[in-house]
């Protein structure tokens, strides 16, 4: 194959990839699932429609996971700079340990934010998640706007949550 065809070839290889990339994140503007969910600290179920007209971050972890523990000061962080404006972190358990773990965890942690227990039906409903912790920002119409896997920095956050406020 000549260099012409090869580079012609990379060259629509790459912008079927830039469609399916820029696809996938249209796709993510869904809408939040509909959730019941017990406190992990005293077990009241919290539905998702009390944070109906607020932008949410709601994040995915376990108490077990290094990275989750590493980003709750950045959470809380986010929760005190944005709480007044209309934002809220919602920190979604799957820990199999059940609720006295994760209550352990937030008041040792001092977290101000809500923290669920969630489970593998809860993931799914959000599309699923292939790791954690996985965050899900959501607009204040109740659509998820960014999906990010992982570790976020506080900066990308920041950025982020501004443009939906």
């Amino acid at each position: 194959m000549s260099y012409k065809k090869k580079t012609g070839t990379l060259l629509v290889l790459a912008c079927i990839m830039g469609t399916l990339l820029v696809a996938s994140v249209a796709g993510a503007a869904v809408n939040m699932p509909d959730f019941a969910l017990p406190s992990a600290l005293d077990g009241k179920v919290v539905k998702s429609s009390s944070f109906r007209g607020k932008a949410m971050l709601v994040t995915f972890f376990a108490t077990w996971c290094p990275p989750c523990r590493q980003e709750i000061p950045t959470l809380k962080k986010l929760q005190e700079e944005y709480g007044d404006k209309g934002f809220s972190v919602i920190g979604l358990s799957v820990d199999e340990g059940g609720p006295k773990v994760v209550a352990k965890l937030i008041r040792k942690e001092a977290i101000n934010y809500p923290v669920l227990m969630a489970d593998r039906a809860t993931a799914n409903d959000f599309g699923g998640i292939a790791g954690i912790p996985t965050s899900f920002l959501i607009n204040r119409k109740g659509h998820v706007v960014k999906r990010y896997p992982g570790y976020v920095p506080h900066a990308l956050l920041v950025k982020d949550i501004e443009s939906i406020l």
